[in-house]
């Protein structure tokens, strides 16, 4: 048996341990565990979509988040016409403003979020006819 202080994260904490057969060396009694550490805010519960259609009209495009983050700005309205390449929301994801753009030509069917809003990666953004 061997009598060992581990230093983890500035905490040191005596361990004995024991060598196996193999050679390896086992624990031979769990090294106390450091003063639980505060836990850890529970992530925001995503704000619910406006009432509106799931994907929209049916043969609609849909248009959803890449990645989970915050919408910073929604520049268009149900009826509003769009070209591909056109910015229809700004998401903030990591401090990064992403513009999401429209991936088609098209007519604006439905518009599932609004300034402020968190969203998920895959959450439906807009749809477009």
């Amino acid at each position: 048996m061997k009598h060992l202080t581990v230093t983890v994260n500035g905490v040191a904490y005596d361990v004995t341990v024991e060598e196996t057969a193999g050679g390896a060396v086992a624990p031979k009694t769990p090294a106390p565990a450091p003063a639980a550490a505060a836990p850890a805010p529970a992530a925001p519960a995503a704000a619910p979509a406006p009432a509106a259609a799931p994907g929209g009209a049916a043969g609609a495009v849909a248009v959803n988040a890449p990645m989970p983050g915050n919408i910073l700005d929604v520049r268009v309205k149900p009826g509003d016409s769009v070209k591909a390449g056109d910015t229809l929301v700004v998401l903030e994801a990591m401090k990064m403003e992403n513009e999401i753009s429209a991936p088609q030509d098209g007519t604006i069917a439905s518009v599932n979020v609004a300034k402020g809003d968190t969203v998920g990666s895959g959450d439906l953004l807009c749809s477009l006819n």
